[in-house]
């Protein structure tokens, strides 16, 4: 069975749906007009219960079947990202300084598309609680959502999640067991030094220098403490120290990530950033303060989860487009919270773009729209599936 003849009638709705929520980005924690525009929709759809508040801005529908059976919850996240766009569309972000630019807009889309095909044609048996989460961007609205009683006042026996993939080919699904996300830590270090006039550097303790010196040490984490077969990245984003030609300033801000997979990894990382930045700034006769915060942990599928997801998936591309994932990505994901809450699995959708164009968290990137149907279809053919009506 191919994408679902009725959800393929409405491609067109959903288009206007994504590239309406493209021109109206929201940070995390502050979609509130994502979050009015999809309650308005679902509440079109004629679903049976539209819930709000949770983490601030989320949104539960609840659409029941037409005959009892179980429940599963099927999640996409909402926020954007502080990027300033540069697509050069006609519906472009019509916010300066944030946009769309890791595919949330069209995660979103493709939820109430599925929700609008099951609330028409109720053709399973049980609940189904469409989840549109706020905050998958460093905050973790998938945590607050676990923590505010998702699962207690939503019941459900499992939970599946779904992102684009712009690398993959066009509506091709990407699968694993396993880990497929990594766990992510931020990083902060600050070095406090002494500060002097540039042309007197022997007067002061230069922190810019002792930064340089760590983020070189940094390097070797991995590369000498972390076991070869195993995964992990210490990489530093952002230093920021001085502020003119001439003066050597007192202290210098750096700020990076750490990803991993084990729990042991995560261990090593934090350990040897402590120790190399802490060491290396008392050698220079400076003083370092680590911040290590573990933010989300690693986004682990359950095996029987993703085999129903997996054959949902070959149900609507065929089993030749449903492709096993080799290797997890370093990408984090908040959507690891509802996994060690509830079981469930989360796949890849493909978005067909080539090695020259935008990939995500780029300012160039958009979200390919052809796409829609299909991961509609897919959402709402895994309610069919799972809760099968007799």
């Amino acid at each position: 069975m191919p994408v679902i003849n009725r959800i393929a009638d409405y491609h067109a709705d959903m288009t206007a749906w994504r590239r309406d929520l493209h021109q109206h980005p929201e940070l995390a924690l502050q979609e509130t007009r994502t979050s009015a525009r999809v309650q308005e929709l679902l509440r079109g759809f004629g679903v049976d219960e539209v819930h709000t508040g949770m983490a601030t801005t989320g949104v539960v529908g609840v659409i029941r079947g037409r005959q009892p059976g179980g429940s599963i919850g099927l999640r996409a996240d909402m926020d954007a990202l502080p990027i300033h766009e540069e697509t050069g569309h006609a519906y472009a972000s019509l916010h300066p300084g944030v946009m769309h630019a890791c595919g949330h807009d069209g995660h979103t889309t493709m939820l109430l598309g599925a929700a609008k095909y099951l609330a028409e044609t109720r053709n399973f048996a049980g609940t189904v609680h469409v989840i549109f989460q706020p905050a998958e961007e460093n905050l973790a609205g998938g945590r607050i959502m676990v923590q505010e009683g998702l699962f207690d006042r939503f019941p459900m026996r499992q939970v599946y999640g779904m992102h684009n993939w712009p690398a993959t080919p066009e509506g091709v699904f990407m699968w694993r067991d396993g880990p497929i996300m990594a766990a992510v830590a931020n990083i902060e270090i600050d070095i406090t030094g002494k500060g002097s006039h540039g042309a007197q550097p022997h007067m002061g303790i230069d922190p810019i220098v002792v930064s340089a010196a760590i983020v070189q040490a940094l390097q070797s984490i991995v590369a000498r403490n972390v076991e070869p077969m195993q995964g992990g990245v210490v990489t530093i984003g952002s230093i920021q120290g001085g502020h003119i030609y001439n003066v050597i300033p007192e202290t210098v801000r750096m700020m990076g990530t750490a990803r991993w997979f084990k729990p042991e990894v995560g261990d090593i990382l934090e350990n040897g950033v402590r120790r190399l930045a802490t060491s290396i700034a008392e050698g220079f006769g400076a003083v370092a303060v680590v911040r290590f915060e573990r933010t989300y942990p690693a986004t682990v599928n359950d095996p029987t989860a993703m085999a129903l997801a997996r054959h949902a998936a070959e149900t609507v591309q065929g089993e030749p487009r449903v492709r096993h994932m080799a290797q997890p990505t370093m990408g984090g994901e908040d959507f690891s919270f509802m996994l060690n809450a509830c079981q469930g699995a989360y796949i890849m959708l493909g978005a067909g773009r080539g090695p020259d164009e935008a990939m995500v968290h780029h300012p160039k990137y958009d979200f390919n729209d052809d796409i829609l149907p299909v991961g509609a279809s897919y959402w709402a053919t895994l309610a069919e599936q799972l809760l099968p009506a007799s």
